[in-house]
């Protein structure tokens, strides 16, 4: 991996990490990543790290059937269950692909670069 992809995943990557919404698994992966760039495992956790965003990004359908659900209502509460369903309709109308909270937007951003990653 050349160092401007280098930068901008470690740039995204921190990104990912500092966003509320980023999971538990997604934060370590992104931790274990960045505490083997420089040596001889930096590939083999590249790999998992990639494979651990592939798991954890939203789509955009999964997002709308969890702000239209018990669950949604649960986890976000009735109203911004609303404004989430909302929102996620309207982006997948514009052709949106995956939930865009900063967390999935940053991974993303880092899914983009996976080809100059490997």
């Amino acid at each position: 991996m050349d160092q401007k992809v280098l930068d901008y995943v470690v740039e995204k990557t921190h990104e990912l990490m500092n966003a509320p919404s980023c999971s538990k698994e997604a934060k370590q992966a992104a931790q274990n990543w960045l505490d083997v760039i420089g040596t001889d495992n930096q590939l083999a956790e590249t790999k998992k790290y990639i494979a651990e965003l592939e798991a954890d990004i939203m789509p955009i359908d999964g997002l709308i059937a969890f702000a239209n659900s018990e669950m949604g209502v649960k986890v976000f509460g009735e109203e911004m269950a609303k404004n989430v369903l909302a929102h996620a309709q309207d982006i997948k109308a514009k052709g949106a692909k995956y939930c865009d909270c900063p967390a999935c937007k940053a991974v993303a951003d880092i899914l983009a670069k996976k080809e100059q990653m490997l």
